[in-house]
């Protein structure tokens, strides 16, 4: 089995298998774990210029990702025209350098801040490298190499197709430079991750409140009475 096989057509099974199986156990055996355990009360500065323009960068880079793995004809055809093209990529540059910002300050508050350190557990370390390691590749592909957007939608698309029909063809991806090809693998990385760490929080959005009953608050406020 060559190293390409082995990244690109079994470990993204095995990365998947893993979070399937493990997030389901720890739901069963624990669903009270689903939790992000924000540290906001320690420490909330430093926290808001790090969580909200990772957020924000790295929600608007995934939808692009979505988009281009739902209509990757739309994508190219788009790019036909080059003024088009150049608007993409800068935004999509542009936000992974805000995603790419925000985790470095997310990681830096983790190792600098004594009452943040106290409550870090390894796989917080773990998860906040990974996220730095996959917004990295991501940007400097960017940087190093053009239109991504347009082999992103000619190459990696069919792959990621390839492995959900089952049907994993490695050889889509494995001519690509060594940064694209370490930004799938690192995708796959996260997948097994999710399990294990805070991110499987992203699992746990409280759909119930679509059908729920209205609350009613009411507010009591309690006065002194006035002595004549």
């Amino acid at each position: 089995m060559s190293v390409d096989q082995l990244l690109f057509a079994v470990f993204p099974y095995v990365a998947i298998v893993l979070a399937v199986v493990v997030t389901l156990g720890r739901y069963l055996r624990d669903r009270f774990s689903y939790s992000s355990l924000s540290s906001q009360f320690l420490e909330n500065r430093k926290l808001f210029w790090g969580s909200v323009p990772f957020h924000y960068g790295i929600l608007i880079i995934l939808a692009g990702h979505l988009i281009g793995f739902l209509a990757p004809a739309s994508v190219l055809g788009w790019n036909t025209a080059p003024a088009r093209l150049y608007v993409l990529e800068v935004a999509a540059l542009a936000f992974g350098l805000l995603a790419l910002w925000g985790v470095a300050v997310l990681l830096a508050r983790r190792l600098t801040d004594r009452r943040i350190w106290a409550i870090t557990s390894p796989m917080d370390l773990v998860l906040l490298v990974a996220l730095l390691g996959q917004v990295a590749t991501g940007v400097l592909t960017a940087l190093f190499y053009r239109w991504g957007s347009s082999w992103y939608a000619a190459s990696t698309v069919p792959y990621l197709r390839s492995i959900l029909t089952l049907s994993p063809e490695p050889t889509l991806v494995a001519n690509l430079p060594l940064l694209p090809q370490l930004h799938i693998v690192g995708a796959f990385v996260i997948v097994a991750l999710l399990p294990f760490t805070r991110l499987v929080h992203l699992l746990s959005f409280p759909f119930s409140y679509f059908w729920r009953p209205y609350q009613v608050v009411v507010w009591n406020e309690r006065r002194e009475a006035s002595h004549g």
